[in-house]
């Protein structure tokens, strides 16, 4: 009986494409690209997903999205068009998310390279002969605070920077939503 369904069932082409996801992303990739004709691809593995271990990106786990869609699709060349946008708006959305931490970052590294090069100066005014006690009480008290300063200064910039992105994040979101829902009217 299954044989015959096997047989009596046409020929489908099918083009192929893999994807690496954050492990959040996933669920969200998947129905945006079910909107341009992709479907999880079963033959693959049961669920279509696969983590890269640990060795391949250290600290940072992927997730392998692996789809097929039939090569023979209606409107193919609108539906490209329109994948391609939305590719690229979510390759703008992980920039902007990594924009919320790129500058406090950069603000808190600085602030502690600063107050290590106070620290050392302070180290060699009372390391000197004769010691300068007075300069190296001055010299460590920007180096104390420029150690204690970072993790304050990385999170308020973060929270600064979020509530700039945040408008520009969900401007995005809108603009993948209309793209999928366009893809999904020419299917």
């Amino acid at each position: 009986m299954e044989n015959e369904t096997k047989k009596r069932r046409s020929f489908i082409g099918y083009e192929y494409k893999e994807i690496e996801a954050d492990p959040g992303q996933v669920s969200f990739l998947i129905d945006g690209y079910e909107n341009f004709g992709w479907e999880i691809d079963e033959n693959v593995m049961k669920s279509g997903l696969e983590k890269y271990p640990e060795s391949v990106h250290p600290g940072k786990r992927k997730t392998v999205i692996r789809m097929k869609r039939d090569r023979k699709i209606i409107n193919k060349m609108e539906l490209t068009r329109l994948q391609r946008n939305f590719e690229a708006c979510v390759a703008q959305i992980r920039l902007l998310e990594k924009e919320k931490t790129a500058r406090p970052t950069i603000m808190a590294v600085t602030a502690g390279v600063l107050g290590t090069a106070f620290m050392a100066g302070s180290t060699f005014a009372v390391t000197a002969e004769p010691p300068q006690i007075a300069l190296c009480i001055i010299l460590a008290v920007p180096g104390l605070l420029g150690w204690v300063l970072p993790h304050f200064l990385y999170r308020l910039g973060v929270r600064k920077q979020t509530e700039k992105m945040a408008p520009l994040i969900e401007e995005k979101y809108d603009e993948i939503y209309a793209i999928c829902e366009k893809g999904s009217k020419l299917l």
